[in-house]
């Protein structure tokens, strides 16, 4: 599978807003990291691309947030979004399950990249560069379609957690501090299960 050729196909096809996981406010997503973050933290979102959260970590004031993605495309519309805001964020264009290292971040965040990795060995991949990045203490706040999500999504099959299996895949170095649900509603109208879990980086 060539996953920067299909997701550079998403994005250049399809606008920002019109694929199912856009949120306008990813007020979950923002609850959970700012119960996390202590002041002046290094952050950074996996598979961050076109998403809105980068924007309204900038208005909350944090500092020089990461934002990781495959593609490029996906990239480029944020920074055109942000326009001269876009110079207070660093950009990463990279695969998360072959990068070797990204630095070191006290909170990780991935709202519906890791129920892409349907093959245990990007996912142990994954785990190993999460455990690389997040300090002890630090934080890793994932989202991925729950139990009752879809089994597809953007054409790929993916892999559905709840909170304990999310736990399990994550293994004895994060420790699980804090599980909530959320029913995303698409662009569309339909409505999707996501799992949100928070892990502590334990050892």
């Amino acid at each position: 599978m060539d996953w920067k050729s299909h997701w550079e196909s998403v994005y250049t096809a399809k606008e920002a807003s019109d694929v199912s996981w856009f949120q306008e406010h990813p007020t979950r997503s923002l609850e959970l990291i700012r119960a996390v973050a202590p002041e002046n933290c290094r952050f950074i979102d996996i598979g961050g691309g076109a998403s809105v959260l980068v924007d309204h970590l900038l208005e909350l004031g944090f500092i020089a947030p990461t934002v990781l993605d495959l593609s490029g495309e996906a990239l480029a519309r944020a920074r055109a979004r942000l326009g001269d805001r876009a110079g207070r964020v660093h950009w990463i264009e990279a695969d998360v399950t072959t990068a070797t290292e990204l630095g070191e971040f006290e909170v990780w965040h991935d709202r519906a990249v890791f129920h892409f990795l349907t093959e245990s060995g990007d996912r142990q991949k994954y785990v190993e560069l999460a455990k690389r990045t997040v300090p002890l203490g630090g934080h890793v706040v994932i989202a991925t379609f729950g139990l009752e999500g879809p089994p597809r999504c953007s054409g790929l099959d993916v892999c559905r957690y709840d909170a304990f299996s999310l736990a399990r895949e994550f293994g004895a170095g994060f420790s699980l501090v804090r599980s909530a649900d959320e029913m995303h509603r698409t662009p569309w109208g339909s409505t999707q299960v996501f799992t949100y879990a928070v892990f502590r980086r334990q050892r």
